[in-house]
């Protein structure tokens, strides 16, 4: 019998993916989402869908909605730093104030497994080989300090929750509403559409995971047994690798590409270590950044973006100018 789950922020990057997988596994969902990147799930036609547009930050709303649920996954934000640079009262109102409408959400459904989207970046620089979840964080951006302190809320004042907080890796691949904005999908769009693959520095490290795999993860925090995911931490990541080495695997997937190096601009540098959700769910990647590659370059080819480098709908900053979101 399939589950009754809401995503907020489900028209989003991972959301795209994850709803369509959910519908099919058979579950009964609810989006909640501004829709500020358009009607990702319009051709969608299934009974089982229940679509709400609506901001986090409108209390009434999100309580008059969200009802009778089994799962609670939180993916809304602002989802990357220089949108805070755009209009940091915008991405505090979202990423953190609104965070207490949230919980008064999961509070009214209390049979409800309630799953904090966090990030990887809370842990800043760090030069161990392996992070682990038990590690200091160091967040650097307003982004990932936001982050941060809605993981200290949830710990503080939320006990009375089946909460689980999960710091994903930077995601990459195709999705239905694609980010070009993130590192793997930044460098594969820029290879395809101008035959340059431009590398910041190229000697961070980064984690990421294929989209696809993120699915895997949240249906995993949605379906194991409260004892093994309550009041837990879990790093979700696949592959470490520097950037110079992300440019090299996108340059074998379009050749004709010349990689282009210029000074470092962004300084986060981690191996991020997913051991324990392995350990404690089972969990297992089934994809490569290789795979993630060919799904844009498939998707390009196939005609399925359109002015990638320039389209608003893609990049996160260039959507907030053009809707002049407050």
């Amino acid at each position: 019998m399939g589950k009754r789950v809401c995503v907020m922020g489900g028209a989003g990057y991972v959301g795209s993916a994850l709803v369509p997988r959910l519908l099919e596994r058979g579950d009964d969902v609810m989006v909640y989402d501004t829709y500020w990147y358009g009607d990702i799930f319009g051709e969608m036609r299934n009974c089982k869908l229940k679509e709400v547009r609506g901001d986090i930050r409108d209390r009434s709303k999100l309580l008059d909605n969200i009802k009778g649920m089994d799962a609670i996954l939180h993916l809304a934000c602002i989802s990357n730093d220089p949108s805070f640079d755009l209009n940091p009262s915008l991405g505090r109102s979202i990423n953190l104030d609104a965070f207490h409408n949230v919980l008064d959400v999961a509070r009214q459904n209390p049979e409800a497994r309630f799953v904090y989207a966090s990030s990887s970046s809370v842990y800043g620089v760090k030069k161990e080989k392996e992070v682990i979840e038990e590690m200091i964080e160091e967040p650097l951006t307003d982004y990932s300090k936001f982050k941060l302190e809605c993981e200290k809320i949830l710990k503080a004042e939320a006990r009375d929750l089946d909460y689980v907080i999960v710091r994903p890796a930077t995601v990459c691949g195709y999705a239905p509403r694609l980010r070009l904005d993130v590192v793997v999908n930044i460098l594969t769009i820029n290879a395809l559409e101008r035959g340059i693959i431009l590398v910041d520095g190229g000697e961070q490290t980064r984690p990421n995971i294929h989209v696809k795999d993120m699915v895997g993860v949240y249906e995993k925090l949605i379906d194991s047994p409260s004892d093994k995911t309550r009041y837990e931490i879990f790093n979700a990541g696949d592959e470490n690798h520097s950037v110079r080495e992300l440019a090299e695997i996108v340059r074998r997937k379009v050749p004709n590409a010349t990689i282009q190096i210029n000074p470092v601009k962004d300084q986060r540098s981690y191996n991020v270590n997913s051991d324990k959700i392995k350990r404690f769910l089972g969990f297992r990647t089934s994809e490569t950044i290789e795979s993630a590659v060919e799904s844009i370059v498939d998707a390009y080819r196939e005609g399925k973006i359109i002015e990638g480098l320039t389209n608003p709908i893609y990049h996160n900053i260039k959507r907030m100018k053009e809707l002049n979101i407050s």
